[in-house]
């Protein structure tokens, strides 16, 4: 039988987060709730007052083993597993004295914290709780008699049913309870399982268990017909979307979250000048890298100041009020940087719309991790594109050998080009794009648009010939025909990264020495479909 008010006589408290404790025990204490408990919860409670009682007094029997032994005992899980309305079970609590409990109250060990803290495989094992997950399981099984808790954000719903109903609590709210509470051990497993698979060298487990926790509910999707959600994964403080803080501005849309992860992944792979990346539709419009923020927004927008209408801009720097008054001319999105200074602050806020996210840090681009992506039945699921290309590792194989000048931008062409949709074709001079083409069908056509888009930025800039005219060009894989490369040398580029490995790669060798070209092979290619 379906009960839908449980009153609430006995509870059994044990957090690792004391968040709220003492005033959630006294609330209950209030209500003539007699509060069993262990250790740390146990002594939190007493010196401030509430009156507890120790789980070892309640089952007569000590703890032991470090505690590894408390809870685990039929007096404990008994009175949260007992059906109330069932005599047999009835009969078996009254002969065994086992009194019922009827809310337990668990947050679990800190493993996601101790493993981020760095600490020792033994220090990780003794972090993952037993009893706390036992306990959790059976009151949330249990819902129809027991309210169980896992969040200390939960508490005010529990006290404010209890005040309404005279001490009890409604079945709607155990069940969402309950829900919350098998979710929140699931991703506790998760965690620990796929901790444990890292440490036995496993990248890509047997069992792939994925564990995040709702930040935000959004409006909706890439479309307003789709609904959509973002979430976060416990534990990971790699600064980013996830860890930001949101200054002002309305609410961020799923495809404001989606540009802004691209734009900050973007910019964070440079680190030795400070870099704009303006973000249009997923793609960059605009990177540059210069001695100043204010410089490399000048940069950036040259080369595509008509996408970067509406677009998102990141920076690898702390936003200055100089650079701040130049982006704010133009409408922006968002903003994405490390850090702020209070005038550039204080200038932004009088834009209501414009988003400002600090992220207290800059993102490491080799750091490993996880891409994965839904497919029909399954998921696809690889590391994180963490090659990086450096000098060391090109091959020249013209008979002109490329300049200082072209190697560094080469360098920064092809690094921004792992971060645009492929087919890409990226074209650099001096440290910024001139032209980007991304996500075409053919290299041709990549090559083509990013010339006609510079062509199209110097007419707006007042010059007379394409921005790509001296330029070095960069293609994330190899060129599969010559064709490809005498759109570049029409481009007006006199030096060309790639990664090499076509069948062909001799006769776009020979074209690029009939040019005059300097190339070279990196041996890594950027796909990023």
């Amino acid at each position: 039988m379906t009960v839908d008010l449980i009153p609430i006589r006995r509870a059994l408290l044990s957090v690792s987060d004391k968040t709220g404790l003492v005033e959630f025990g006294r609330a209950l204490a209030g209500f003539g709730v007699e509060i069993l408990s262990t250790g740390g919860t146990y002594k939190a409670l007493k010196e401030a007052g509430v009156a507890v009682k120790e789980v070892a007094e309640h089952t007569g029997f000590p703890e032991m083993m470090d505690g590894r032994v408390k809870t685990l005992h039929p007096t404990i899980h008994g009175g949260i597993l007992a059906l109330r309305d069932e005599p047999e079970h009835k009969a078996a609590m009254d002969k065994h004295n086992i009194p019922p409990i009827d809310l337990v109250v668990v947050n679990l060990y800190p493993f996601a914290a101790t493993v981020a803290k760095g600490a020792d495989f033994a220090t990780c094992i003794e972090n993952i709780d037993i009893g706390g997950p036992a306990m959790i399981r059976s009151a949330a099984k249990n819902h129809g008699y027991v309210t169980v808790v896992v969040d200390t954000a939960d508490y005010s719903d529990v006290i404010a049913a209890m005040q309404a109903t005279g001490g009890s609590t409604q079945l709607d709210l155990r069940r969402r309870l309950a829900a919350k509470a098998y979710a929140h051990t699931g991703s506790y497993d998760s965690m620990i399982a796929t901790w444990f698979a890292r440490q036995n060298g496993e990248d890509f487990p047997p069992t792939l268990l994925l564990s995040a926790e709702r930040k935000q509910s959004l409006r909706y999707g890439e479309n307003p017909h789709q609904q959509a959600a973002f979430y976060v994964v416990p534990g990971d403080r790699r600064p980013g979307v996830a860890t930001a803080r949101q200054l002002q501005g309305k609410e961020l849309s799923y495809n404001n979250l989606n540009d802004t992860d691209a734009a900050f992944e973007l910019v964070s792979e440079f680190s030795d000048k400070p870099a704009i990346a303006i973000i249009k539709h997923a793609n960059p419009c605009g990177v540059a890298t210069a001695d100043t923020l204010s410089a490399a927004w000048d940069a950036a927008l040259r080369c595509d100041p008509v996408s970067a209408f509406g677009g998102i801009v990141a920076m690898n720097r702390k936003l200055d009020k100089t650079t701040a008054e130049k982006i704010g001319a133009i409408f922006t999105e968002v903003i994405v940087a490390p850090d702020a200074d209070e005038d550039a602050k204080a200038l932004l806020a009088a834009k209501k719309n414009l988003r400002l996210l600090l992220t207290g840090g800059m993102a490491d681009p080799v750091a490993p991790g996880w891409f994965v992506k839904s497919v029909a039945g399954g998921y696809l699921v690889q590391t994180r594109d963490a090659g990086r290309v450096v000098e060391t590792d090109l091959k020249v194989v013209t008979k002109r050998a490329p300049t200082a000048q072209e190697l560094a931008d080469m360098l920064f062409a092809f690094r921004v080009g792992k971060h645009v949709k492929s087919n890409t074709i990226v074209y650099a001079k001096n440290g910024a794009t001139v032209g980007i083409g991304a996500g075409q069908m053919s290299r041709v056509d990549s090559a083509r648009i990013a010339y006609r888009k510079a062509q199209d930025a110097a007419k707006a800039a007042g010059l007379s010939e394409a921005l790509t005219k001296g330029s070095v060009a960069a293609s994330d894989a190899f060129f599969p025909f010559a064709d490809g490369l005498e759109v570049l040398v029409e481009a007006g580029a006199t030096a060309v990264i790639q990664p090499g490995g076509s069948i062909r790669d001799q006769e776009v060798i020979d074209a690029a020495d009939k040019a005059g070209l300097a190339m070279v092979f990196t041996g890594m290619r950027h796909f990023r479909h």
